[in-house]
């Protein structure tokens, strides 16, 4: 149906954007609940007694969980949809969060061994290492899983739904709208943390910002909807909703994930995932550590140049969608467009090497701030290649699967930091390392995918996947 009025045309209707907002509040508590951690390290490593190695056991065991809570929380969003699927996400990991409270409740002095396999070139084959640590490091380390595992649906679940509510030329700017609910959950969290953690103690800071999810759900519940079925969406804007979009209604399908292998656009989304995707984890849990360490702040000073560094990378993920947005508004076509704005986003991450030679904090925050700014719209172009290049049924199995490789990869470099500072003291490699891999990954993409288009190849699958309208 269509509304053929004029004011129809020029006013489609703004109920979609009312559904991105729900998006970018869960993603801001997402980050909340994940980024709590970080801010606290410092307090939680003196009173706890944990040593910078011991951190960094906990957060790449946040990365290795949440790179499987990502890839099977795409394929449980795509079997369950986004309606039901994500808002069991929202409450398990808000009980996952609350859970770190617990730990104010073990003995300070009990230590944590566990015996596992590893590969030792010194005696040429795999043997049994043992992991020692303090028993509320693995209580942290084992609720950060759990968090990690329960956090990994949200970020294929708000794809999917830009996918059903959004046209193509408006997916990389509502991408970038939700997706800057990260930075406005991290700027709030730095800022209210070290209050609440003066006040209040950090176990209960960890139980009032993991309720805050269960909030959420109530907004959810009362207003989400399909587009189709939405009391709120008119004629005129479905219209302009499915503008662009395949002409047929898609089922929900199991779409096998080594089907997706076939497509050269998945291994571009998988190898920029490896190069590029773990930058963001080591802002969340390392630039704390990082400034506060690097300037010797104070907690409440490392949490206002953390915000700062988060408000700048606000910025960056609308302006990288609205660039894209902008530029095939003027007539660009998608693969010109989105791959202009990757360059510009991969060149603005070159400078953040120097962050560790700054003579002042304000100066680092600047530096690493412009790669976190390019880093959210490099991901909010690159998920919308994943939308412009690939069949509907496989958007979420797709982000999904190089979110996992991202994290999973996230996971060694998050173990290898904490072993590089308790050693060295020093963030320069690591700072050096990202400076590269975004001009690398773009290098990637335009070898494997040099035009962006819909792939039309159908794919295995467990049930039929169209319909006729």
């Amino acid at each position: 149906m269509s509304d053929s009025s004029p004011n129809a045309d020029r006013t489609p209707g703004n109920t979609r954007w009312v559904i991105c907002a729900l998006l970018f509040f869960s993603v801001a508590v997402n980050y909340i609940d994940r980024l709590v951690i970080g801010i606290l390290k410092k307090p939680l490593s003196q009173e706890l007694g944990w040593s910078d190695a011991d951190y960094g056991h906990i957060a790449a065991a946040f990365s290795f969980a949440y790179a499987f809570g990502y890839l099977f929380g795409g394929r449980v969003i795509d079997r369950l949809g986004v309606k039901r699927g994500l808002p069991i996400f929202v409450f398990l990991w808000s009980l996952a969060a609350m859970a770190h409270g617990l730990c104010s409740h073990l003995d300070l002095t009990a230590e944590f061994r566990i015996r596992y396999p590893w590969f030792s070139l010194a005696e040429g084959g795999f043997g049994l290492a043992t992991l020692v640590m303090p028993m509320t490091a693995a209580g942290f380390m084992f609720a950060r899983i759990a968090l990690g595992l329960t956090e990994g649906g949200n970020f294929p679940g708000a794809i999917k739904v830009v996918a059903e509510w959004f046209p193509v030329k408006e997916r990389a700017l509502a991408t970038g709208w939700f997706n800057a609910g990260t930075n406005v959950g991290a700027i709030l969290c730095p800022i209210a943390v070290p209050w609440m953690f003066s006040n209040i103690g950090w176990a209960s800071t960890f139980y009032m910002t993991g309720g805050t999810g269960l909030l959420w759900l109530v907004g959810w519940w009362f207003f989400y909807d399909e587009p189709d079925d939405h009391k709120k969406v008119g004629a005129a804007e479905l219209g302009y909703i499915r503008s662009g979009q395949p002409a047929v209604a898609e089922r929900a399908a199991r779409v096998p994930w080594l089907s997706l292998l076939k497509f050269r656009a998945v291994w571009a989304y998988i190898l920029a995932s490896v190069f590029a995707g773990p930058a963001w984890g080591f802002y969340q849990s390392f630039l704390p550590d990082f400034l506060g360490k690097r300037f010797n702040l104070s907690l409440q000073a490392t949490g206002a140049w953390t915000g700062a560094f988060f408000a700048l990378a606000a910025v960056g993920g609308v302006m990288g969608g609205w660039l894209a947005a902008r530029l095939i508004g003027k007539g660009w076509d998608v693969n010109r467009a989105r791959k202009t704005t990757l360059l510009v986003c991969a060149l603005c991450v070159v400078p953040v090497f120097l962050a560790p030679f700054a003579g002042s904090v304000w100066m680092a925050v600047l530096i690493v701030g412009l790669a976190g700014s390019a880093h959210q719209g490099w991901s909010a172009n690159f998920y919308s290649v994943v939308s412009d290049t690939m069949p509907k049924q496989a958007i979420s199995s797709v982000i999904g699967f190089g979110g996992f490789v991202a994290y999973f990869t996230g996971g060694f470099v998050n173990e290898f930091t904490g072993q590089i500072v308790q050693k060295t003291g020093s963030y320069v490699w690591v700072f050096a390392y990202f400076s590269l891999m975004y001009l690398l990954s773009l290098g990637i993409l335009q070898l494997l995918v040099p035009r962006i288009q819909r792939e039309e190849r159908l794919l295995p699958v467990s049930q039929p996947l169209t319909e006729s309208p």
